[in-house]
């Protein structure tokens, strides 16, 4: 006897309903034995590609243990398209606790109730109910779509219509099933995971790993759990990984993937007991995240939304049809916001010391070069004697570094032509402020103030200290006539904090706080253009990307990753929104400037360093830099890019090359961006362009470099080591 038996008993899934939304659709699948149901997604072109499937497990390891008891071993099951956990029920059995929360006893009892399909507008919207079938509450699965999107949005709301409490320890904000929809068994060696990983100065990082290397493979009699269940844990949602999942078919040439929105402690999950596999994410639940949530009769609460997509495509395929959906909160962006200006942070320049005379000088050498934004970067409320390190909590300006005041630095700023900006890490306290020791205003953890290293955390669920950060922070900026807020955020929160029924519970709380002061400084200063920056990279989730104009791409300031970390995130967030540092030297070659300028036409060009005392021939790069980001603008805020290039090992000593061609929305423009490390092994880069009749209309380098156009490619060809160039094709 083999060790594999035909594949028998095949068949189509049953489809419950199927909803059409543009190049996607939602399959919701009704389990005949179990009752559950579930969501599948397919991209609309391959709809009727969907495999036939095995319904029973065969083979030598079942066929003599189904014959000695009567039994048989199903294939699939359909996932529910709501996980949550509810204290009291029965926790999930083969193997999972301490692995996943998933498929307990709670979605066991979770019976469907009704599906409402409603389409307006252009809209669509499919609201699907289930009742829990003992304790009587209910969840709402939200399924959204509009026209013209390429994604999905997907909540869940929990409704306490009972007389008892009802606590949650688990609430998933989607649920994907279907994972091997395109092949008729379990799909092996087919499915790969995609993630993106973040550390300090190095973020996005894509990591793919095979299923069976993630031992996601299914068991023989499909009874272990299988789950990949990671995420980010306090207040630094992209800190570890950002909230992003991805599951790849390379058989069937289809990729699903979500995004989570919210700025706290989250979770993804990957999880396989049988052919199919699942992915969902949320909330970090009671055992990643500390988190439980106790509602009230009459009371619900709503999970952070998530978006979905699923494309005929790979990686770069599901993450441009994803970031597409961070497009609509800019709609409202202040009107200097426009043009994508270049701008200016004095961080790199005098490294906390902006003084008033620093200032007057530095905006007198950036007046009439075409760039909008200055922006004060930490120090400028520093005490005498002290640090600005540790000076954070009350936000009053140096009488010794500002002898005038505010204003007069300001007024200097705007007479050059210049907005001013300023920094301020509002959320915190700095071990020299007497709020330091002003503990009923600060976050605790058994009774206890959160300390990590100099810093504490302000406690943004209270109203005196909203009133305080109103009069500190709006007052100061409305005072002086600012036109741009720097938002820092230097140290991580931690597993949660008291107040709440659970510490997870008392994180979100708080998070729910710091959003709702962001909105309001937007309210009270609707022109006022904000900074996301928290150590760089670890607020680049969409939840924040949404309440700022742009977001610091990362805290690597002169390193020669930063192109790196800047193609990385194309993947993750917007570049229109991605600030990316070109820290100029007076000492560094032509080549380096170049390098590093360069690197800004990945995203938001931010400058810093010694802009003053620039070389004439630093000086000339630098004008023809911002002369040719003005013409490249329409492509960073509406277009499509692709890396090429092999893939960079070790971030701090680079070796190889890349190169990102971006495509503008409207066919007419194409950007693209080169950067040589050391070793690139190769002495000429060719890239291929869309269709068309391309002609280049502007380049910048470093003189050294060459390109050209040749049969649809543009051909580069680099001086050799740490090299940049950025070229500007139009037809």
């Amino acid at each position: 006897m083999g060790w594999v038996s035909p594949v028998k008993n095949s068949s189509l899934p049953k489809i419950h309903r199927e909803v059409r939304c543009g190049a996607m659709t939602a399959l919701y699948l009704r389990d005949a034995k179990t009752g559950k149901l579930g969501l599948w997604l397919v991209p609309t072109a391959r709809r009727r590609q969907l495999a036939r499937r095995r319904e029973l497990l065969s083979g030598v390891e079942v066929d003599g243990y189904n014959a000695a008891t009567g039994g048989t071993m199903r294939a699939y099951n359909i996932e529910s398209l709501v996980q949550v956990k509810a204290l009291g029920d029965d926790y999930p059995a083969a193997f999972s606790q301490g692995h996943t929360l998933r498929n307990s006893v709670t979605v066991d009892r979770l019976k469907f109730t009704a599906q409402t399909v409603t389409r307006a507008g252009g809209a669509i919207a499919v609201r699907t109910t289930f009742t829990h079938e003992t304790a009587g509450w209910r969840a709402h699965h939200e399924l959204g779509w509009r026209r013209g999107a390429s994604w999905l949005e997907s909540s869940i709301t929990i409704e306490n219509n009972t007389a008892q409490p009802l606590t949650l320890e688990m609430l998933a904000s989607f649920s994907l099933g279907g994972l091997a929809a395109f092949a008729p068994d379990d799909a092996a060696g087919r499915l790969k995971m995609h993630r993106f990983r973040a550390v300090w100065s190095m973020e996005g990082r894509l990591e793919t790993r095979r299923f069976e290397d993630l031992q996601l493979e299914p068991a023989w009699s499909g009874y272990g759990v299988r789950v990949e269940r990671f995420g980010v844990i306090g207040g630094l949602p992209s800190c570890g990984f950002f909230p992003f999942v991805a599951v790849e078919d390379t058989g069937a040439g289809v990729t699903w993937g979500a995004q989570l929105a919210h700025p706290g402690s989250w979770q993804m999950e990957v999880y396989r007991r049988d052919d199919l596999g699942a992915i969902s994410g949320g909330l970090a639940d009671r055992e990643f995240g500390h988190w439980q949530k106790t509602l009230a009769p009459g009371e619900s609460f709503t999970s952070p939304p998530a978006t979905l997509a699923c494309v005929a495509g790979g990686i770069d395929d599901v993450c441009a049809a994803l970031t597409a959906a961070q497009a609509a909160p800019l709609a409202g962006l202040p009107a200097s916001e426009a043009d994508l200006p270049v701008m200016f942070n004095e961080w790199a320049t005098s490294w906390g010391d902006p003084s008033h005379a620093n200032m007057v000088k530095l905006a007198a050498s950036l007046q009439g070069t075409g760039m909008k934004y200055l922006v004060m970067d930490a120090g400028w409320y520093k005490p005498d004697g002290g640090t600005w390190g540790d000076a954070q909590g009350e936000w009053l300006p140096s009488r010794k570094m500002y002898p005038e005041g505010l204003q007069a630095t300001v007024a200097a700023i705007r007479a050059a032509g210049l907005i001013p900006g300023l920094w301020f890490e509002m959320e915190v306290v700095g071990s020299t402020s007497p709020l330091f020791q002003r503990t009923e205003w600060l976050l605790q953890r058994d009774g206890r103030p959160i300390t990590a290293g100099t810093r504490r955390f302000l406690d943004l669920r209270k109203p005196e200290v909203v009133a305080h950060l109103t009069e500190r922070v709006i007052g100061l900026l409305k005072a002086n006539g600012f036109g741009y807020l720097k938002v820092d955020y230097n140290e991580n929160i931690g597993i949660g904090v008291d107040g709440a029924e659970s510490l997870g519970e008392g994180l979100r709380q708080h998070l729910m706080g710091v959003q709702a002061f962001f909105r309001k400084i937007g309210a009270e200063l609707p022109d006022l253009v904000i900074e996301n920056c928290s150590s760089g990279g670890h607020r680049l989730e969409p939840s924040m990307l949404g309440l700022t104009a742009m977001s610091s791409f990362s805290d690597a300031h002169e390193c020669p990753e930063i192109p790196i970390v800047a193609a990385n995130l194309q993947r993750l967030i917007l570049p229109r929104q991605s600030q990316i540092w070109a820290v100029l030297r007076k000492a560094a070659t032509l080549r380096r400037t170049a390098y590093l300028l360069t690197g800004g036409f990945l995203g938001r060009l931010c400058l810093s360093g010694d802009f003053p005392t620039l070389r004439r021939e630093q000086r000339a790069l630098v004008d023809r830099a911002i002369a040719l980001y003005a013409q490249v603008v329409p492509v960073i805020k509406h277009g499509r890019s692709c890396r090429y290039g092999p893939e960079v090992v070790a971030y701090r000593h680079a070796a190889g090359w890349q190169a990102v061609v971006r495509a503008g929305a409207d066919g007419k423009q194409v950007v693209f961006v080169g950067h040589t490390f050391a070793r690139p092994g190769v002495k000429t880069i060719r890239v291929p362009l869309p269709p068309g009749k391309w002609r280049v209309a502007g380049e910048l380098a470093d003189g050294s470099s060459r390109t050209k156009l040749v049969r649809g490619e543009l051909v580069w060809q680099p001086a050799g080591e740490w090299c940049g160039c950025a070229v500007l094709l139009t037809c």
